[in-house]
């Protein structure tokens, strides 16, 4: 099977006629596969009958914001020229063509008005009406407006047409491929926390968007989870995302086949499904129960280099788990939207939400909960002195206050900045990185702790 070749024998239609196959092909099966990047690939493969020698073919039913140049053919034979016609009808476009042509108005109360079209611009029209003068229409909007036929040159849908040079006649499987933007896909995790905040049960979903401009019926549907390079003026349709859709949910079972592939994860959907055009529709991914996290309270804050501070802080709450066999987990985790929600003896409440990114295997998910309402933080910068023209040497108290009827461990961690040496320190800490320390602050219950340090910048 030969592929796609541009301009290839063009001196061939000296010789040759060319012959329209006006069809709407058999579809025998289509593969949709989605990035979460705002681009779908369409494997379309068609049945055809195709004249040998020197023919022209069409798809009519092509996604509307197809990328014309990224599209491949395969027949038994070779492509010599492809078209890709996109002036859609709109009633803009016909009037355009129907300039210094007869038309026909009907108006609200039955008065019919026929002339020559001089004018078209949005609804402000000029006649010259058959009686003679000019009829200038500054809202034709309250008009009925009729023409004789569809001028030539506009098409109802977005249509591929190649031209062809068959090797014979008679039915064949034309395989076609190709990019389209307005497809995108994404994760979404809904988490309930057990009692103590020691376990957690998950659920995993995807959702995928289609606004490309086509549906696809029984489509057999992959989904690739990684960052693919794309050429950033790619002309790519943006979609609306303030659009109505329609949410169709499956049954929470593992649905997807999910393999390695390159270096990205796809995931194969182990039966057919329709994507229909401006939907939104949700399957199960997968879900465990029973993983182990453990919840931490953060507090995090820049060191102030010059003049004295105070700030009144708040305290993050962070739960972690591991993405490991050990714990019900070990599954790539597609980036997305993860929903937490815990029990208060009657229901279950949402408590706050986060984003992921891409997360493989044996790595830990730290998910932003929200701030603690009983944990407060008062953070001061008590000296701030001017040593030599490029030594300085300050010193902090942050005074953590815990409110709750429980011990707690605050994590404060401080970005240090260049050049810097501890002095002194109340707690012990960890250099997390050339810039950046961090403590480990308890609490005991309905009490405080102050944290004091002193630190030496050269500059």
């Amino acid at each position: 099977m030969k592929t796609f070749t541009f301009f290839k024998m063009i001196f061939l239609l000296v010789f040759t006629s060319v012959i329209l196959i006006a069809q709407e092909p058999n579809q025998k099966s289509i593969t949709i596969t989605v990035y979460n990047q705002n681009l779908g690939v369409v494997k379309d493969v068609r049945e055809m009958n195709i004249t040998s020698g020197i023919s022209t073919i069409e798809l009519t039913d092509v996604a509307q914001y197809i990328d014309p140049t990224s599209v491949h053919i395969g027949i038994d034979g070779e492509v010599l020229e492809q078209n890709y016609q996109y002036d859609l009808v709109s009633m803009e476009k016909i009037l355009k063509k129907y300039i210094d042509k007869d038309i026909q108005l009907v108006g609200e109360n039955g008065e019919f008005i026929e002339g020559k079209l001089l004018s078209a611009n949005g609804f402000q029209i000029v006649l010259q009406k058959k009686e003679g003068g000019l009829l200038m229409l500054p809202n034709a909007g309250k008009y009925q407006i009729s023409v004789g036929s569809l001028p030539k040159g506009l098409i109802t849908r977005p249509t591929l047409i190649w031209m062809v040079n068959s090797n014979r006649s008679g039915k064949q499987d034309v395989e076609v491929s190709y990019q389209t933007s307005g497809m995108n896909w994404h994760a979404e995790y809904v988490v309930v926390l057990n009692e103590d905040d020691t376990k957690l049960d998950l659920n995993s979903w995807v959702s995928i968007e289609n606004q490309s401009g086509s549906s696809y019926k029984n489509a057999k549907l992959k989904l690739v989870a990684g960052d693919v390079n794309l050429v950033k003026n790619r002309n790519q349709y943006q979609p609306e995302y303030d659009r109505v859709y329609a949410a169709k949910a499956m049954p929470a079972i593992d649905q997807f086949k999910e393999k390695s592939f390159f270096e990205y994860h796809i995931y194969d959907l182990q039966r057919k499904t329709t994507l229909a055009n401006n939907e939104t529709k949700q399957i199960s991914l997968f879900e465990t129960s029973g993983v182990k996290v453990e919840k931490k309270y953060y507090y995090g804050n820049r060191n102030s280099y010059y003049g004295s501070s105070t700030k009144k802080g708040k305290v993050s709450v962070i739960i972690e788990f591991v993405n490991s066999k050990e714990n019900n987990l070990a599954k790539p985790m597609p980036k997305g939207k993860v929903r937490v929600y815990k029990s208060d003896g009657d229901a279950l409440e949402f408590i706050g939400e986060d984003m992921i990114d891409h997360t493989p295997k044996e790595e830990t998910v730290k998910l932003k909960i929200g701030e603690a309402f009983d944990i407060v933080v008062n953070d001061v910068q008590t000296e701030n002195k001017k040593i030599s023209s490029n030594v300085y040497e300050q010193a902090y108290e942050v005074t953590i206050t815990n409110r709750k009827e429980e011990n707690i461990v605050v994590d404060v961690e401080r970005m240090m900045g260049l050049n810097w040496e501890i002095l002194s320190s109340s707690l012990k800490y960890v250099k997390k990185d050339s810039q950046t320390i961090l403590f480990k602050v308890p609490v005991k219950a309905d009490s405080k702790t102050v944290l004091k340090y002193k630190v030496r910048y050269v500059h």
